[in-house]
């Protein structure tokens, strides 16, 4: 479009001289000079794509935690009274007088009205600009910025200014300072951490870390077959016949809600098939032969594969626990993006969570929130896209209705991922709780940290920090709208009628690294409302007598990762007192009997006990439905009001990146086990009597 307005001939002079009523909005501090080098000024007449950031209902987002505990508190009035999408983004969206404020602006600056879009989250403004119009409009300089380990240009500034009448309205404009990292590496100034790349905590992996399955020297026992109930071997073989009885599952009933399909999230390659399906369902079920799930498929995922070798032992791992717990409940499986993006080793690829969340919440793609709009370039895939046998179609946004549960086994830690990335996503899985939905993910296998050396990219300890000594927390498990699962198993010569212990595996036995169910304290969230209580009293009662430190990371924007060095200053502290502690609950996670690819195998990690535990909700979510009550949602506020109705567990450590140092499990909540396993007729009883 070519405009006519006080801002077409504007040059340089006039970017440059600020008026007295505009205030200087964001400003770069000094550029990583072996990243960035700032080159040539940006062609005037480029055409650049705006995004104006509005300021979000401040009010609503500062009462997120309260909005979400008034429908999910045992105590509330309001428990069950799920809100609806649309409710949600009115309740987050800027207030008329901010999207009025700063469209006003724009259009007395010269910009006819008809160029401006207002996203259909209503969270940003969009339209598109020369360069030097969008220059005199900030009264800044453009310049390409080229990144030295990926070879990308993008267009940014140093800094720049809006009128002192609008700055309470924006939250961020772009382009502007921000310079995404690419999909390469980025660094962490002054930690030992110098590389990220996200994995999952599974038992297959495509990207280096350990599988935490292997053959067994003994052959199966098939004498479980079509329901049997021999529980004599579950010290050493973990089937469904021993996870109902550490449970006290009993059988599902016979007819099932179809509204209630348990959703279990997939990627990095994780394939399910049907022959491996056949056999576990035939040596250890009654489930018929050739029941399978649903596939969701997003942005170019693949769900199932007829090649048994192709079979990963993660998704046949989630299917298989999942199954005897809740058929005849149907089971949705979610795999996210194609083929590039899931194989990619070099990738910082983000485990497809955000892909996940646009395709369930069309809003989410547009959402914006500390600095960030929609999916982050160079962090999140980008589609269509143009590899070969790559996803040619759109984004998907909002097109596939969300499960009920959702058990997620992926994930990575919190000190690699840019703090205004996940605190965005974070504030989705808040939203999403909102309307009902459970979110369940793994812990970790790694204990207090990550693991150690070539197998994670937290560098040689695992640990991070300067010296490579403070404990390592998991994201999203941090999150204080999730609930995060860790493990716990039946150690040899116990049974399934006794306590079990935290899963505590010394390399070599059989695992090639120790496996330790995850846990610790975030560096970022704050300890939330309904587990002060808990955590206060694990400190007082059962302090681990570790050197701490208390701080929490400021908000920043990306690409800017947790400052170690800054949080634990002289302290010599290993550990944050003052950040939310996970795990909150933990299930069962080692010595499970599967089936993959066409072979017996005995698996474990808390990939196994989040869609155990998860399982176990999507039945008491059936039950609530029988009776014409709404799904649970968010689970925590109950759990942490009633720990009565999960196991304490007692017994058992989670040492990780440093040698001989970690967390006990002890009465009471701890960073080991959280509150415990789960008991499904207290479980039951206490959430079908809620509103």
């Amino acid at each position: 479009m070519l405009w006519t307005s006080s801002l077409l001939y504007c040059g340089l002079a006039a970017a440059l001289t600020v008026p007295t009523d505009h205030l200087l909005h964001e400003e770069r501090g000094d550029l990583e000079s072996s990243r960035w080098v700032k080159g040539e000024r940006v062609r005037p007449t480029a055409i650049l794509p705006v995004r104006i950031g509005l300021k979000q209902n401040e009010a609503n987002l500062d009462r997120a935690y309260e909005l979400l505990e008034d429908i999910s508190h045992p105590a509330s009035a309001n428990y069950g009274k799920h809100w609806t999408s649309e409710e949600v983004i009115e309740a987050f969206k800027p207030s008329d007088e901010t999207v009025e404020t700063v469209r006003q602006w724009l259009i007395d600056s010269g910009i006819p009205s008809t160029s401006i879009t207002h996203s259909d989250n209503r969270g940003w403004l969009a339209l598109h600009m020369p360069a030097h119009q969008l220059e005199s409009l900030l009264h800044t300089t453009y310049y390409e910025f080229e990144d030295q380990r990926s070879g990308g240009v993008m267009p940014a500034c140093d800094r720049y200014h809006v009128p002192a009448r609008v700055q309470e309205h924006i939250d961020y404009i772009t382009p502007g300072i921000k310079l995404m990292a690419p999909k390469d590496t980025a660094v962490r100034e002054g930690d030992i951490v110098r590389k990220r790349q996200f994995h999952h905590h599974g038992p297959h992996h495509g990207n280096g870390r350990p599988w935490l399955g292997r053959k067994p020297d003994w052959p199966p026992n098939h004498n479980h077959g079509h329901g049997g109930q021999n529980l004599s071997n579950c010290d050493t073989e973990i089937t469904p016949a021993c996870v109902a009885a550490l449970y006290n599952i009993p059988p599902a009933p016979h007819h099932s809600d179809p509204s209630n399909s348990m959703g279990i999230f997939e990627s990095e390659l994780q394939y399910w098939d049907q022959l491996d399906l056949n056999l576990f369902f035939a040596n250890f079920t009654n489930i018929p032969n050739d029941t399978h799930p649903i596939n969701k498929e997003i942005d170019g995922g693949v769900a199932q594969t007829t090649n048994v070798s192709a079979a990963g032992g993660e998704a046949m791992l989630d299917l298989q626990l999942a199954y005897p717990i809740v058929y005849p409940q149907s089971i949705t499986v979610w795999n996210v993006d194609d083929l590039n993006y899931q194989a990619w080793p070099n990738a910082t690829y983000s485990w497809g969570f955000n892909t996940l969340l646009d395709a369930i919440d069309g809003s989410y793609c547009t959402f914006s929130a500390y600095g960030e709009t929609g999916d982050a370039q160079g962090i999140d895939p980008t589609y269509p896209d143009p590899a070969p046998g790559g996803y040619k179609g759109k984004l998907q946004c909002g097109i596939f209705k969300p499960t009920n549960v959702f058990s997620i086994s992926y994930g990575g830690q919190e000190a690699i991922v840019p703090i205004a990335y996940q605190k965005r996503q974070c504030l989705e899985y808040m939203k999403l709780g909102l309307q009902g939905i459970s979110f369940l993910f793994a812990s970790g296998d790694a204990g207090i940290g990550d693991y150690p050396g070539d197998l994670s990219f937290s560098g040689p300890t695992g640990c991070i920090g300067p010296k490579g000594n403070v404990f390592n927390p998991t994201w999203p498990n941090t999150c204080p709208y999730v609930t995060n699962v860790g493990a716990t198993k039946v150690y040899p010569g116990h049974t399934v009628f006794e306590p079990e212990s935290a899963a505590f595996v010394i390399a070599g036995h059989p695992y090639p690294v120790n496996y330790s169910s995850g846990g610790g304290f975030s560096n970022i969230y704050p300890i939330p409302n309904y587990q002060k209580s808990a955590v206060a009293t694990y400190f007082r009662d059962h302090g681990p007598g570790l050197p701490y430190y208390s701080a929490l990371a400021p908000d920043a924007p990306n690409p800017t990762l947790v400052n170690i060095s800054a949080l634990a200053g002289n302290t010599g502290g290993i550990y944050n007192r003052l950040g939310r502690g996970v795990p909150d609950v933990a299930a069962n996670g080692d010595n499970i009997a599967t089936y993959t690819g066409g072979e017996f195998m005995l698996s474990g990690g808390t990939s196994a006990s989040t869609p155990i535990f998860a399982g176990i909700i999507n039945r008491i979510n059936e039950e609530r439905l029988a009776i014409g009550k709404k799904p649970v949602g968010f689970l925590n506020p109950v759990l942490y009001a009633h720990p009565e109705i999960l196991n304490d567990i007692t017994n058992g450590t989670n040492k990780g990146c440093l040698e001989g140092l970690g967390f006990d499990a002890v009465k009471g909540w701890d960073p080991v086990t959280g509150l415990g396993t789960p008991n499904y007729p207290k479980m039951a009883k206490l959430f079908t009597s809620l509103p």
